[in-house]
Order: structure tokens, then sequence, then C-alpha cells
């Protein structure tokens, strides 16, 4: 017997976007997010996160107190500003972003991903306009919202991406310095996923004058990984 398949549907505009979601979200994306731990390695490595357990509660805790409460909303509102071609608040959030990097390490992390990806734009034909519009060096997080504008990526899909490439890379960090067998690390990533949501709902919500994060533990883990005498990761 002989099955006769349904012709494929078309490629639509939607379908477009999400193409273009995949492109940013992919581990492939070069911009050097993978060179970064953002201070877990310091922390594992000096025993202050000893199990999966407390990995995941570490985490959690970055994403839900730092990415829902600062690069995500400092997102949304750069994903307004540059559809709007207001470039003065861009650069408003985009000094802002900068100057929450309570580190030289967290700040040069994004300003290396922020202009990574700057290079990445231009390359790809972005409007000029736009990427010379920064007076400061780009902030990561505003660069994906220029990104994600441009490709008409609606800006639910966009946070839910950003949020999940954080946690991806995250997670592969710890897959190397715990070390973390894959299945262990792709358990690890699942459990995690339902925190996404709530960080997307709290960015959301979230007010200009109640923007920012504060993590001490990440911070000082940040702090003493610039002196760590051995390192896998940049600093």
């Amino acid at each position: 017997m002989t099955i006769k398949l349904q012709s494929a549907e078309p490629v639509t505009h939607c379908s477009q976007s999400l193409l273009h979601l995949l492109h940013l979200s992919s581990p492939a994306l070069p911009v050097g997010a993978y060179a970064y731990s953002q201070g877990l390695e310091y922390a594992i490595d000096h025993g202050k996160l000893t199990t999966v357990d407390s990995v995941a509660d570490w985490l959690r805790g970055v994403l839900l107190h730092g990415l829902g409460s600062l690069d995500l909303p400092v997102l949304i509102r750069c994903y307004q500003a540059w559809g709007e071609k207001n470039y003065t608040t861009v650069n408003h959030w985009n000094y802002f972003l900068r100057a929450c990097r309570e580190t030289s390490e967290l700040l040069l992390e994004d300003e290396q991903l922020g202009m990574a990806l700057s290079r990445l734009l231009a390359d790809l034909d972005f409007p000029s306009d736009a990427i010379n519009a920064l007076k400061e060096k780009p902030s990561f997080a505003v660069m994906f919202a220029l990104a994600g504008n441009h490709w008409k990526i609606p800006i639910g899909d966009l946070l839910q991406s950003f949020a999940y490439s954080w946690l991806e890379n995250q997670v592969a960090a710890a897959t190397k310095i715990v070390p973390l067998g894959q299945t262990a690390a792709q358990k690890l990533l699942i459990q995690l996923l339902p925190a996404i949501p709530l960080a997307i709902a709290a960015a959301q919500d979230a007010t200009d004058d109640n923007l920012g994060a504060s993590l001490p533990g990440q911070v000082l883990a940040s702090t003493l990984h610039e002196y760590q005498y051995s390192r896998l990761f940049r600093s």
C-alpha cells in the first residue's frame, strides 16, 4: 500500500520568526557565551556548591532574582525602544544595565557578548543607524532586543530564548566543573525550566523604579574568580 504524504505547508512569516528565534538561542551563535561561568566556577571549585541540588538552587536564584529583575525587563524596554527608533531610551537602558554589573568580570562578559553580537548583526546587514546609535559598548540584552525586533520575533518568545540560552550555558559550565554526566546535566536543565516563565512573569510586571539586582553570593564568587589560580572560564 502506498501512503501519499500531504504537501508541506508553505513557510510563513511566523515560521521565519521562529527560525530566527532558534538562530539566536543556538549555542552555535558566535558570541562566546560558553567562555564565562559568572562566578559558578569559583563557587563549585571552592566547595560552596557540592551537589546537583545546590547547583540547581544557585542557578534558580540567579535566574529569578538576576535575569528576572534586571536583564529581562531591560530587554523588554529596549525591544520597544528599538521598534520606535527611540535611541535615547535605548542608550539610557544600555547605560543602566552596564552600571548594574557589580564586578569587572561580569561587565567584561556583558561587553564581550554585546560587541560580538553587534559585529555579527552588522555583518548580517542590520541597519547601521541602529547599530551605531549606542554611545557606549553594548550590553548583550540590548543587542539581543535589536535582533528580536528586527526579525519581528514576538517579545514573549524572545524572552524565553534569552533566558533559556543563559540557563543552557550555565548548565554546560556546571557539566565541566562539577563535573556532571550528560544525563545528569539534562535532568538539571529540565528541573530548572519551570523557573523561566516565573522569571519572565516577574520581568513583565517590573516597573522602572524597581529594576535592578544584587546577588551578593554571585558577586563575591565572581570577584574571587578573577584571582582564581586555575580556571577553565574567562575572567
